[in-house]
């Protein structure tokens, strides 16, 4: 109810929206996420599964038999998919995310230094001198938080090398999921992958190195996409653009558009 305020205003007729879901949804979560949107107010909803949107706003031709691998690193989760003729071929959602990276760092400072730090300093870490892939030069950032000993403030000086360690075990179950997605392609199709390359998205694409990383074990030239951040809202509005040059029946809602 929110967002549709905010968007529309005081406005006589429902808007129509459009969600995104991960993908792999039941029809039982499927509905009740229409449902919800309709008793917010919506017209009518159309559910559009996120590696779908993602690519779309990543600038992927999708609709082409040409293969396309996405992999979107939200906050909570990252889904992995291979992407086809319009839809997901093979897909796979693993509970690693922004979040993951945020705890790893938080565990790290507590096991290595005897020191606890809140979420926000560990967020806060990770953008500034979070680093996955080995590099140069060093940076450095002083942090505070609480000596688990003695109960007092302390101030610790980490390394963008230590964050190397300190995300390893995260890390290493995002290039599991990646690398188990590669060997569940068919074969047609990973050959396009090798050509376009792995494409990332979400927030946690961002993550220095994490492309060189994931181009170094799986041999797939890896880019991050433009906006990474903003792929999977600007693949709906693209989406939505496409939809309205079509009529609707707007007494009824249809899962995925269709």
């Amino acid at each position: 109810q929110y967002f549709i305020r905010r968007a529309c205003g005081k406005t006589i007729l429902p808007p129509r929206i459009m969600i995104s879901v991960p993908s792999g949804m039941t029809e039982i979560e499927e509905r009740a996420i229409l449902d919800a949107a309709r008793e917010a107010g919506a017209r009518k909803t159309y559910l559009i599964e996120s590696p779908i949107a993602a690519a779309l706003g990543a600038g992927l031709n999708i609709n082409t038999a040409i293969g396309n691998m996405t992999v979107d690193i939200g906050g909570g989760v990252t889904e992995i998919a291979v992407i086809s003729l319009g839809g997901i071929v093979v897909s796979k959602t693993i509970k690693v995310g922004g979040d993951s990276f945020d705890e790893a760092i938080v565990e790290y400072v507590k096991d290595n230094y005897n020191t606890l730090i809140g979420e926000r300093t560990a967020e806060s870490i990770k953008m500034k001198i979070g680093e996955v892939y080995e590099h140069g030069q060093a940076r450095l950032l002083e942090i505070k938080g609480r000596d688990i000993s003695s109960g007092m403030p302390k101030t610790v000086t980490l390394s963008s090398k230590e964050m190397i360690g300190a995300m390893y075990e995260p890390m290493t179950s995002l290039i599991d999921g990646i690398c188990d997605i590669i060997e569940h392609t068919p074969p047609e199709l990973v050959g396009d992958i090798l050509h376009n390359g792995i494409i990332l998205v979400g927030g946690g694409a961002q993550l220095r190195g994490l492309n060189k990383l994931i181009q170094r074990v799986t041999g797939i030239k890896t880019v991050i996409a433009e906006n990474p951040e903003s792929c999977t809202a600007l693949g709906m509005g693209k989406k939505m653009e496409t939809l309205n040059k079509f009529s609707f029946d707007d007494n009824t809602s249809s899962p995925y558009g269709r």
